[in-house]
């Protein structure tokens, strides 16, 4: 690929990214979203959060591994419960990293 190609790419990936971004505070009220895509859009932080934590919970070296011998599966459904019933995001933590370290100290 020659430096021209690269040098276009970079520019034309800046200029999405400046738009996608920069678009609405340019806009301001002039442009207003429907009222489903506004409630639509605050999930959008916990979708791309369990994009990215899912797959490392789930595959481990490229494989799907479910199996009562992934601590990290484990972990995260033990925290998860812990969530579920006490609404805390502390304890969540720790809960899943208590369980995570006791598995892989203790399970040969």
């Amino acid at each position: 690929m020659s430096a021209w190609w690269i040098w276009l790419a970079i520019v034309g990936l800046t200029a999405a990214t400046f738009i996608t971004r920069a678009g609405f505070l340019l806009l301001g009220d002039r442009v207003s979203l429907p009222g489903w895509l506004e409630r639509a859009l605050r999930y959008a932080p916990a979708c791309a959060l369990a994009a990215i934590v899912v797959p490392e919970l789930v595959y481990a070296q490229g494989r799907l591994f479910l199996s009562f011998e992934n601590f990290r599966l484990l972990a995260a459904a033990a925290a998860a419960a812990y969530f579920v019933f006490t609404r805390q995001l502390l304890g969540t933590i720790l809960a899943g990293m208590a369980v995570y370290t006791a598995l892989r100290l203790l399970v040969p």
